[in-house]
């Protein structure tokens, strides 16, 4: 089974499907507390996401967001590591 990964839950004022982005373990625990001010401000947040890349959030076009635990993460969650399938490690 596999580990549980992070990611921040966005939801946008329009759009039905929220928008989700893989964060590190180590980040969601600041960020969860960060969420109630961020929102509050309603202004531009840099996030880095698990793989490394940012990720500037305009926080006044979200009426919603959370940091959840998220099985399985991936290529539909924006920032997330690359998936590594078995078979020989190269040197």
């Amino acid at each position: 089974m596999s580990q549980p990964k992070h990611a921040l839950v966005l939801h946008l004022a329009n759009s039905a499907e929220p928008l989700l982005i893989a964060i590190s373990d180590g980040d969601a625990g600041a960020l969860s507390s960060r969420l109630p001010d961020l929102m509050r401000e309603g202004e531009f947040e840099t996030i880095t996401a698990a793989n490394g890349s940012t990720v500037t959030v305009n926080f006044a076009h979200v009426f919603a967001a959370l940091v959840d635990a998220v099985q399985g993460i991936g290529k539909q969650v924006y920032g997330a590591p690359e998936r590594t399938y078995g078979g020989p490690v190269r040197a």
